[in-house]
């Protein structure tokens, strides 16, 4: 979540007379994320998210991730839910950007998650995943092994001005990930960015996920090691075992892993810190002049990377191989 585009007093106001959730009191703009403008919104009846979807995100795509959201909501996930207009309509304009007003899902995200916080995620991952079965919209992911090097490049010559030497680490990296990228692994809906940010705990429960703005059709062990290199590497970038095992159990506690997918996590997960790694990297280069965001370090997930290079099985991660085969 971030603030690229400023909106007034009167277009909110007017924005919010279009849903039956009362006069708008009061708003304020959310820093954190880098994709969409995104106030909180107080009204007579409570409070609610307005995002504006930035140049970044593809107009056409809206309909899936609401529709997802609504979707998961129907099938007992809890996660913020659009809400329609009192002419039925979910996606609107505003400041002459699409947008949306969502549901508020109470709780707070944990800064230094533990291995109970794993172990809740993985669990929460796996429900997720089951309840994507049947939803009616598909996304091709176009941040997974095919995107990487296009968006890599548009970075030009300037990524050794980040730190010498990382545009030759990162061509011999992708060289490798493209010609060893799993295939025919099992497929559906998956989250692609559940950070710790992006996951809300409530009285030591996990309350809820949010921002679905990444989801698409892909591995559904993919979206594993995505969290994997969002959970489990401490403040030094140190791997925690322990948290990567909770996690692990939480996940196959709810779903089973195939062999296929277990076979692959390494490999998955070493991608999985390409794809931040290039994005992270692409944002750092471009931050827009006057945005209220932070660019995050991109370094932290070339440490990331490096690390599962040198990984062999996902037993490493903490996965019960045994148990599996």
């Amino acid at each position: 979540m971030a603030v690229y585009t400023d909106v007034s007093d009167e277009e909110i106001a007017g924005f919010i007379a279009g849903y039956d959730v009362g006069a708008l009191l009061s708003y304020k703009g959310i820093a954190e994320g880098v994709e969409n403008t995104n106030y909180v919104v107080h009204t007579q009846d409570g409070q609610f998210i307005l995002t504006l979807y930035e140049k970044r995100v593809e107009e056409n795509d809206l309909p899936f991730f609401l529709g997802l959201m609504e979707h998961l909501a129907e099938r007992g996930i809890s996660c913020p839910t659009p809400l329609h207009g009192r002419d039925g309509k979910v996606l609107r304009r505003l400041s002459g950007r699409p947008a949306a007003l969502i549901g508020f899902l109470e709780g707070m995200w944990v800064r230094r998650p533990s291995p109970e916080h794993c172990r809740a995620v993985g669990a929460a991952l796996a429900r997720m995943h089951l309840a994507g079965e049947g939803f009616g919209i598909s996304r091709a992911n176009a941040l997974s092994v095919s995107g990487w090097r296009g968006i890599f490049e548009s970075t030009g010559a300037r990524a050794d001005d980040v730190m010498p030497g990382l545009a030759q680490e990162m061509v011999a990296e992708l060289d490798a990930l493209e010609a060893g990228w799993p295939q025919d692994l099992p497929q559906g809906i998956v989250h692609a960015d559940l950070f710790p940010d992006n996951v809300f705990f409530l009285g030591g429960e996990l309350s809820g996920l949010i921002d679905f703005y990444f989801a698409c059709n892909d591995a559904l062990a993919y979206d594993l090691a995505i969290c994997l290199n969002a959970w489990c590497f401490e403040p030094d970038l140190a791997f925690n075992i322990t948290k990567a095992r909770a996690l692990m159990t939480g996940y196959t506690g709810v779903r089973a892993v195939s062999e296929a997918e277990t076979a692959a996590l390494p490999m998955l997960a070493r991608g999985a810190a390409m794809r931040f790694l290039v994005t992270r990297l692409y944002d750092w280069l471009n931050q827009p002049e006057g945005a209220l965001v932070s660019p995050k370090d991109p370094l932290d997930y070339l440490r990331r990377l490096r690390f599962h290079r040198g990984v062999r099985s996902a037993a490493e991660y903490g996965l019960d191989v045994k148990a599996i085969a």
